[in-house]
C-alpha cells in the first residue's frame, strides 16, 4: 500500500505567502494606530488621499495610514502606495469640514509637501485613474524614484526589463529635466539603451543645462588645495570616457546603483539644488521600506501564540483547519474584490464584519450536523 500523501498546515499558508508579504511591505512599515504627524516630514510612508474631502478642484492633499482608518473611515479614498518626506496633512485648512480625530493640532499647511496628479487618483503620462475602467490591456504600474508618479509600463518609451521589483527607474521627463543622469545611465543603468562611444573629433558647442551652471557657481579660487583634499570628481571622469546613452525613454537602475554615484562636494550641491539630494541614501530606497515592513511582521509572528498551539493538534483536527481555512480564503477574496473593483480601502469595521457572518454561518453549519445521520 502506498504511503497516503499528507499536507501540512504550513504548506497551505505558503500558498498566500507572497501576497500577504506584500501587505506587510506597504503597510508594515508605517503605524496603523497613531497619525504620523508629530514626526514630522517621514521619510517614507504609506499615503492615501481622500476624494470625499479634497475632490479635484480642492487642494492636493495626502493623509497617512492611520487617518485613513480612523478619520476617513467610509469615505472615496486614492492609495497612493509609498511617498517620500511627507508630512500628514489630516485636518489642516484644507479640510475644511474635518478635523483630525489622531492628532487635530495641527499647522495650516506642510510647506514642504510635495503634491501631484497622484493626489487627485490619475497617474502616468495619459492622466488615467488606476484601476481603470475604460483601459483592457493589462499593464503593469511602475513609480519613478524621482517624480514618484506611477506610469505603464507600455508608456515608459523603453522595454521593461526582467526582475524589475529589484530595481527603480526614472522616467524619462525626470531624466530629461536632470541631464547629468544621462552619464550616470550610459555605465551605470540596466541595459536598454544604445550605448555610443565618443570619437576624437571636435566637441559640438553643448547648451548648458542648470545642474552644469552649479559647478561654475561653487568653484573656488583655492582649486589646487581642495583637490589634494577630496577626492576625484567620479562624474566628470564618466564624462571624459565620453560613452553615452541614447537620450530617450525611461531608464532602469540595478540593485546599489545609488552607492556608485558621486559624493564630492560640487555632486552633493548639485544633487541639492536638483532636490535630489535622496539618490545618495539607500536607505531611501521603496525596497529598503518594504524590507523593514517586512521584518517588522516578521518579529510579530515569531511571537505569535497560535502558530505554537497548532503544533500540538493531531492530523484529523488539522485537517479540519485546512479545510476550513480553504473556504474561508475563497469567501474572504471573493469579499476583497468588491473592495478593489470599487477603488476603496478596507477598513477594520470591514473585516470584522466578514468574521462575524463567518461566524454565524459556523454555528448554523455546526448545528445542522449534530441532526445529520
Amino acid at each position: 500500500m502506498c504511503e497516503e500523501q499528507t499536507v501540512s498546515l504550513v504548506d497551505v499558508l505558503e500558498e498566500d505567502e507572497e501576497l500577504e508579504e506584500e501587505a506587510s511591505a506597504v503597510l508594515a512599515g508605517s503605524d496603523s494606530d497613531h497619525c504620523s504627524y508629530p514626526q514630522g516630514y517621514v521619510k517614507r510612508q504609506a499615503l492615501y488621499a481622500c476624494n470625499t474631502c479634497t475632490p479635484k478642484g480642492s487642494e492636493a492633499a495626502g493623509i497617512c495610514l492611520a487617518c485613513s482608518y480612523k478619520c476617513h473611515e467610509g469615505h472615496d479614498l486614492f492609495e497612493l502606495y509609498t511617498k517620500r518626506n511627507f508630512r500628514c496633512d489630516c485636518g489642516n485648512r484644507k479640510f475644511s469640514e474635518l478635523q483630525c480625530k489622531l492628532h487635530p493640532d495641527k499647522d495650516e499647511v506642510n510647506s514642504l509637501n510635495k503634491y501631484s496628479q497622484n493626489f487627485f487618483g490619475v497617474y502616468c503620462t495619459c492622466g488615467r485613474p488606476y484601476p481603470d475602467p475604460e483601459d483592457q490591456v493589462e499593464d503593469e504600474m511602475i513609480q519613478c524614484v524621482v517624480c514618484e508618479d506611477w506610469l505603464h509600463g507600455r508608456h515608459l518609451g523603453c522595454v521593461v526589463p526582467d526582475c524589475v521589483e529589484l530595481q527603480e527607474m526614472i522616467c524619462e521627463s525626470c531624466m530629461k529635466t536632470h541631464s547629468f543622469l544621462w552619464t550616470y545611465a550610459a555605465h551605470l543603468a540596466v541595459p536598454g539603451g544604445a550605448v555610443e562611444v565618443k570619437k576624437e573629433t571636435a566637441e559640438e558647442p553643448t547648451v548648458p543645462t542648470k545642474e552644469d551652471e552649479v559647478d561654475d557657481a561653487i568653484e573656488p579660487s583655492c582649486k589646487r588645495s581642495r583637490e589634494e583634499v577630496e577626492p576625484r570628481c567620479r562624474l566628470k571622469e564618466l564624462q571624459a570616457i565620453g560613452q553615452k546613452r541614447v537620450q530617450s525613454g525611461a531608464v532602469f537602475w540595478p540593485s546599489a546603483w545609488r552607492s556608485k554615484l558621486c559624493s564630492c562636494s560640487m555632486c552633493q550641491v548639485r544633487l541639492l539644488e536638483a532636490g535630489l539630494s535622496f539618490l545618495l541614501d539607500e536607505s531611501d530606497t521603496v525596497l529598503a521600506y518594504e524590507n523593514k515592513g517586512k521584518n517588522s511582521e516578521q518579529r510579530r509572528q515569531e511571537h505569535d501564540p497560535l502558530m505554537s498551539a497548532l503544533d500540538n493538534l493531531n492530523r484529523v483536527q488539522q485537517l479540519e483547519i485546512i479545510h476550513g481555512y480553504n473556504d474561508m480564503k475563497t469567501e474572504l477574496k471573493d469579499f476583497l474584490q468588491r473592495f478593489a473593483a470599487e477603488g476603496k480601502v478596507v477598513t477594520s469595521d470591514d473585516i470584522r464584519q466578514f468574521f462575524e457572518q463567518q461566524s454565524r454561518k459556523r454555528r448554523r453549519v455546526d448545528a445542522g450536523a449534530f441532526y445529520c445521520t
